[in-house]
């Protein structure tokens, strides 16, 4: 009777054993299916996107009647593309600059100073990255217009740089705090001075945070659309803001055209987050972070 107890339990056993990975794997195929229709989807507009901007003519069918490079010249000269980039460029290259010179000395600052209202400090650091740049856009813009420079490639600079520095400081701080004190201390005693002691022993140490940090800065600013679009004037606009008023400005635009603008925009974006791929590894800065909080 024993026997036949425990061998029924063992069968009653085995189908719930059994059930059990067959709803994993359920669930993984259902998980992977999603993923997969989602980069379908993703992959056919983008494709859409790129074949109707070589298109000379697509008109209900599934390929377009020829192929020609036009559009590309037509978008450039109509909206002015080698203005637009430049000031993009100018934009991008100087937010990042600044944000790494205001960031890196606030992070290090913060990483190794305890004072009073710290907590609080960094609280209002995460804020501009946690809540819509919509929500503060509109009121930043107000301030910027009424000092003067909104409409001005300053006042454009100032905008980005409210989510950038804090994100610099943020992305630093583990880099700093996993660096010894005392390697500083022995460079102190040895006679560095605070310029040798950077530039000799913080910045080699520092320069994979620094790099990661002011790549993803460039990438970032490059794709900011919200704060340039508020500020931004009509010398003053990036490749995003063109890309917007292309669009939904008053005119008849041929569809190709706006399509060949999109490409330029996704190509220069995408050149941008390659090189920076190539130098940073996202999982790097969770890493690093987490070993910082274990310590």
């Amino acid at each position: 009777m024993a026997i036949s107890a425990f061998a029924v339990s063992d069968a009653t056993a085995a189908p719930s054993m059994a059930a059990k990975p067959l709803s994993h794997r359920l669930w993984v195929t259902a998980v992977w299916t999603l993923i997969g229709f989602f980069l379908i989807n993703l992959i056919a507009m983008i494709a859409a996107v790129i074949t109707s901007s070589f298109a000379s003519r697509w008109l209900r069918s599934w390929l377009p009647e020829g192929a020609t490079t036009k559009w590309y010249f037509s978008a450039w000269s109509e909206f002015q593309l080698d203005d637009v980039l430049v000031v993009t460029f100018q934009v991008v290259f100087a937010v990042t600059a600044l944000s790494g010179l205001i960031g890196v000395p606030a992070a290090y600052a913060m990483a190794r100073r305890e004072f009073p209202g710290k907590k609080l400090i960094m609280l209002l650091f995460l804020l501009p990255m946690l809540v819509p740049p919509i929500t503060y856009g509109i009121p930043l813009a107000t301030v910027l217009y009424r000092s003067g420079l909104g409409g001005t490639m300053a006042g454009v600079i100032l905008a980005n740089l409210v989510p950038t520095v804090p994100f610099v400081i943020l992305v630093m701080i583990p880099f700093i705090e996993q660096i010894d004190p005392k390697i500083e201390a022995a460079a102190r005693v040895f006679g560095a001075s605070t310029l040798r002691l950077f530039t000799s022993v913080l910045l080699p140490l520092l320069l994979p945070g620094m790099l990661a940090a002011l790549l993803l800065v460039l990438v970032r600013t490059i794709a900011m659309f919200e704060l340039t679009f508020l500020v931004a004037g009509p010398t003053s606009q990036t490749l995003v803001v063109a890309l917007y008023y292309a669009v939904f400005a008053a005119g008849v635009r041929a569809v190709q055209s706006i399509d060949a603008m999109a490409v330029i925009y996704m190509a220069v974006t995408v050149v941008w987050l390659i090189i920076a791929l190539r130098f940073v590894n996202p999982a790097q800065i969770v890493t690093r972070a987490k070993q910082t909080k274990a310590h």
